[in-house]
């Protein structure tokens, strides 16, 4: 591991949750190259958007049925068709005629649905970046520095780690030897088990894959404590089978389901839930 990345690590550290907006790493030369590279071996994951698109030989099959058995709505259609018409790759940007955001998610649906094929990158614009479960075991119980010239760390940096490993080293401590009987009353809930609630709360809400948190919070709070839930939800994210939202129109929640989102250092709470 290189200084700069050593640095980067550590500055993360730094942040709640060990979550932040990479325009916190405007100091770092390359802060994009270094993101990747880190992710590249899962010490950290990022937020990402779609970078090109083609279509597969499914979606070219699709094209073919008449118009009455085509199995997507007329947007659908009219984004598979302008993405049809390119020699290769195309990115979202050439796509015209719809919002960004909106057409953003046409792709992800036919993404996910095996018409077309898209490649994903780091986010250009309010990208975050976070340390992911194998960052953490890293940075616990595998970091050696470098034998020989020690990179000069500046003592905030320092601090950031010492108080991480107070944090986890107490937390690796405190958790029970797995061979230790659970009592009956106890009550676990793995990180597929919330992924399962939250589909099935989607469904039973109607909320159409946007779940906002705090339902998720109704349901899950008690056994789970807030920040529990929170980890679990991170670890699905930095797993992408979900993704979250901020919320654009406050006025329809009351403000204690405006506070159950997961609150961010920089841009609004998180608020919505979107299973990939």
């Amino acid at each position: 591991m290189d200084t700069n990345e050593l640095k980067f690590l550590l500055k993360l550290l730094g942040f709640a949750n060990y979550r932040a907006g990479l325009s916190a790493f405007s100091s770092f030369k390359g802060k994009d190259k270094i993101c990747r590279e880190l992710g590249d071996r899962e010490l950290v994951d990022y937020t990402r958007e779609i970078a090109t698109v083609k279509i597969l030989s499914t979606g070219q099959a699709l094209l073919k049925l008449p118009a009455g058995e085509v199995p997507i709505t007329d947007t659908e259609l009219k984004v598979l068709e302008k993405i049809s018409k390119a020699s290769g790759k195309i990115a979202p940007s050439k796509i015209a005629g719809l919002k960004a955001a909106e057409r953003d998610a046409v792709l992800k649906t036919l993404k996910e649905r095996g018409l077309i094929e898209a490649e994903t990158q780091l986010k250009k614009t309010k990208a975050e970046v976070w340390l992911t479960e194998r960052g953490i075991e890293f940075l616990r119980d595998d970091y050696n520095p470098n034998k020989g010239v020690q990179p000069a760390i500046s003592l905030e940096l320092l601090g950031n780690y010492l108080r991480f490993l107070r944090k986890t080293l107490r937390v690796k401590q405190e958790q029970p030897p797995i061979f230790e009987p659970q009592s009956d009353n106890s009550i676990n809930i793995n990180d597929e088990e919330i992924l399962q609630i939250v589909e099935k709360l989607d469904k039973e809400l109607g909320t159409e894959n946007y779940l906002p948190i705090f339902h998720l919070r109704q349901k899950l709070q008690p056994p789970l404590s807030r920040d529990e839930l929170d980890q679990a939800l991170y670890r699905l994210q930095a797993q992408d089978k979900i993704d979250f939202s901020t919320l654009q129109e406050a006025s329809i929640y009351t403000a204690e389901q405006i506070d159950a989102g997961i609150h961010q250092n920089i841009g609004g709470s998180l608020f919505f839930i979107t299973v990939n």
